[in-house]
């Protein structure tokens, strides 16, 4: 009975991420598998831990069997076999969490506190190992709450989940707990609520900054997948997002989501020259394209961003680094093909960058899957005023990936600190503050454009200066606590 109702844990956990953002069922998930591994072997615990995981992801990843309906001819028998899997694979983090703690065995909150920490490093080691796949992270299900999710300007998202998951088995380890220990687990969930409760409420009372009067245009041309390739319908794609640029009203920077033109821009002089026409001398666009470099090493190709202004640029451009593992390359040791249709695998380029373009702040560059990265998306050397966001969800249709997808852009603002401004092909598209409050949006399988203000950088925030460097002080923290909440306190006192 108790692997069923480990699997049914792993399920209900879905429910607390974005966009269901149910925070009850985060409550009942990690305390059902926490009072279900607190007395197991390693063994046992292990088992228990992959069945919640193989559930959690089977369930949270569900959406990834749509890219396999793009070209269902050729794919569509993978779609069910892909997402088995990788739920199975991704399942050996939280089986290694749960493993790891069954090895400590101590009640109390300072049983919780070792219970979130092994999950915590269970899913920072997700989130990094062979590139990593930090989607989902526990921390997520604070998204779509304005004054929870604050805290991560302090601890990041990885930090977030070590607080998400702390919270939901304190009551757990309560019912458990006995006299001072089981009041100790009440005291410090009390206490726990309280400071992220705080934490939201001062940063979101501060003096806001001031806007910076910049002025975007973000288009979503709403192409959908199966079409956007198809040579017949290059140009009509083209002449969509050509039209709806040229809308009524101001703008000093344009933005085109991935792929909005389907093919290599820059190897194209006349579609460069009717982009060039439509910008006014000081304006700028900003698109997602595929672009292929000759060397001495052969042909490369990359994932790009790059800059035109009214002169035919291009004037910057940014390579993606974070490449989508089977999308946009395939490891040499697999005999399988890559989804998208490309001449080759894709090459990472060297890292985030910061790109400085004429009349507007400095902006980083997250191409689409990127964004998912904690720490990882901000020059560290030149810091960006805001970032964009340049992505295609098209793949997903309108499953609830691209809503997740949103939710890792919105971390990404608080944790940094920095607006985010998303162009999606075909949604979400949307303008993010530096709290993660979403100011504009187009919603998904809409064609139209957003005309909206540039919002204000904040300071850098402490996770922007040290990145997951803040998790240790943060579980120490957090022991010192559990320990005095566990009696540590009243043992000092009857010493003195």
């Amino acid at each position: 009975m108790a692997f069923p109702l480990a699997f049914a844990a792993g399920a209900a956990a879905v429910l607390a991420l974005p966009p269901f953002s149910v925070l009850p069922a985060a409550l009942l998930a990690y305390s059902a598998l926490f009072l279900l591994v607190a007395d197991a072997g390693p063994r046992r615990g292990l088992a228990l831990g992959w069945a919640f995981g193989l559930a959690y992801f089977a369930f949270g990843l569900s959406w990834i069997a749509e890219s396999f309906a793009v070209d269902a001819e050729r794919f569509g028998w993978m779609a069910v076999p892909a997402v088995a899997g990788l739920s199975a694979l991704l399942a050996l983090f939280p089986a290694l969490a749960c493993a790891a703690f069954t090895r400590v065995h101590t009640s109390g909150a300072t049983g919780a506190v070792l219970f979130a920490t092994c999950w915590t490093a269970a899913e920072w080691l997700r989130g990094h190992v062979l590139t990593g796949f930090p989607w989902n992270l526990t921390g997520y299900a604070l998204a779509e709450f304005d004054m929870l999710r604050q805290s991560a300007a302090w601890t990041g998202s990885y930090g977030l989940s070590f607080l998400v998951v702390l919270a939901s088995v304190l009551p757990a380890a309560a019912l458990r707990a006995e006299g001072v220990r089981r009041t100790g687990c009440l005291v410090l969930f009390g206490v726990l609520c309280l400071a992220v409760l705080a934490a939201g409420w001062l940063r979101l009372a501060a003096t806001p900054p001031e806007g910076t009067g910049v002025r975007l245009r973000i288009v979503q041309g709403n192409i959908a997948q199966a079409k956007k390739w198809l040579p017949d319908q290059r140009e009509a794609i083209f002449a969509r997002y050509l039209r709806l640029s040229a809308a009524p009203g101001a703008f000093d920077v344009l933005l085109w989501p991935e792929t909005a033109f389907p093919g290599d821009l820059d190897e194209d002089p006349a579609a460069v020259a009717r982009i060039a026409r439509m910008l006014a001398p000081d304006r700028i666009l900003l698109t997602g394209v595929p672009e292929r470099v000759a060397d001495a090493e052969g042909t490369r190709y990359f994932n790009t961003i790059q800059a035109y202004d009214a002169e035919g640029g291009p004037v910057a451009d940014y390579a993606k680094h974070h490449l989508v593992p089977f999308g946009e390359y395939v490891p040499r040791w697999l005999p399988i093909g890559r989804l998208v249709e490309t001449p080759g695998d894709f090459t990472p380029g060297p890292g985030p960058r910061t790109l400085a373009l004429p009349g507007l702040p400095l902006v980083g560059a997250a191409m689409c899957y990127e964004i998912i990265f904690p720490g990882h998306v901000a020059d560290d050397a030149i810091r960006p005023d805001w970032i964009f966001n340049a992505t295609n969800d098209a793949w997903f249709g309108t499953s609830i990936g691209p809503r997740q997808h949103l939710a890792s852009a919105r971390m990404r603002a608080v944790e940094e600190g920095l607006p985010v401004v998303r162009a999606a092909n075909t949604g979400i598209s949307a303008v993010i503050d530096a709290e993660g409050r979403i100011r504009d949006r187009l919603g998904m399988e809409r064609t139209g454009i957003i005309d909206a203000e540039l919002p204000a950088a904040r300071p850098p925030t402490l996770y922007a200066r040290l990145g997951d460097l803040v998790l240790p002080p943060l579980v120490l923290a957090a022991l010192l606590l559990a320990w005095l909440t566990d009696g540590g306190a009243a043992r000092l006192w009857r010493r003195t």
